[in-house]
């Protein structure tokens, strides 16, 4: 273990089926909440570090499930976004808030170099690391981030059900959305409630954009996977569309 874990906290990565046979690599960069012991707190309390302030509510439980029916590789993080947020470089004021929506986080105030590299090489970097090596092992790679969204965020409500994210490489992302609207009953966003980008992401633009792969970032509802028949809906839906999707990026590209 790191420094910053002990030897009997859990690591920071859970892996799913390294060898699946899916070209599907599924990751899910909040997944968990936990604290490393020597952190504490942060000064923040149980129920706010249950909301989705703490973590991708709900995302864990699909990700197993879609995991385990596409027989695709997954990589999940098991340590709270408070501590460090895998999805951010570290270099980034984001990546260790002192004020997540209306909630202060005094564990992170002051944080010097040293605090934040200790967070980094405990968890962001084998987190990251492994996900590289997987690539790097694979024939094909096809990334899939996972990410869920709370309903309101500071006050304002947000109607969509998913969304997909996207930037340099659309195409896989424009496929599934339109295979999700076909579904009937569902409000899909893109690139809506967040977008994706270099200054704001880092899973997407590191590992699938710099490396030329077809990719999507995924976000669903919170409310909609807080369970698990809301988790295993979800999960069957995606493992039924994707690669559908999938396919039609591949025919578009052969035409």
């Amino acid at each position: 273990m790191s420094a910053l874990l002990e030897a009997d906290e859990p690591a920071p990565v859970e892996l799913l089926r390294a060898a699946g046979e899916s070209p599907f690599l599924l990751t899910a960069d909040h997944a968990g909440r936990l604290i490393p012991r020597a952190l504490g707190d942060l000064g923040v309390g149980e129920a706010e570090q249950a909301r989705h302030i703490g973590w991708d509510i709900g995302i864990a439980g699909v990700t197993r499930r879609l995991s385990a029916a596409l027989d695709a590789t997954a990589v999940l993080q098991r340590y709270s976004r408070l501590v460090v947020d895998c999805n951010r470089k570290p270099g980034m004021t984001s990546a260790f808030v002192t004020l997540s929506e209306t909630t202060p986080v005094p564990g992170n105030e002051g944080l010097d170099e040293g605090a934040k590299a200790a967070r980094v090489a405990a968890i962001f970097a084998p987190y990251h690391d492994t996900i590289a090596r997987l690539i790097g092992a694979r024939t094909r790679t096809v990334y899939v981030a996972m990410h869920s969204f709370t309903p309101v965020y500071m006050a304002k409500a947000r109607p969509m059900h998913v969304a997909v994210l996207y930037n340099r490489r659309p195409a896989l992302s424009r496929a599934l959305a339109g295979l999700l609207r076909a579904e009937g009953g569902l409000v899909v966003g893109e690139n809506a409630p967040y977008q994706l980008g270099d200054d704001t992401d880092y899973g997407v633009p590191v590992h699938a954009e710099a490396r030329g792969l077809d990719y999507v970032e995924i976000e669903i509802r919170q409310d909609l996977i807080a369970h698990e028949d809301g988790q295993a809906e979800w999960a069957a839906r995606l493992a039924r569309l994707l690669p559908v999707a999938l396919e039609a990026v591949g025919e578009q590209a052969e035409a």
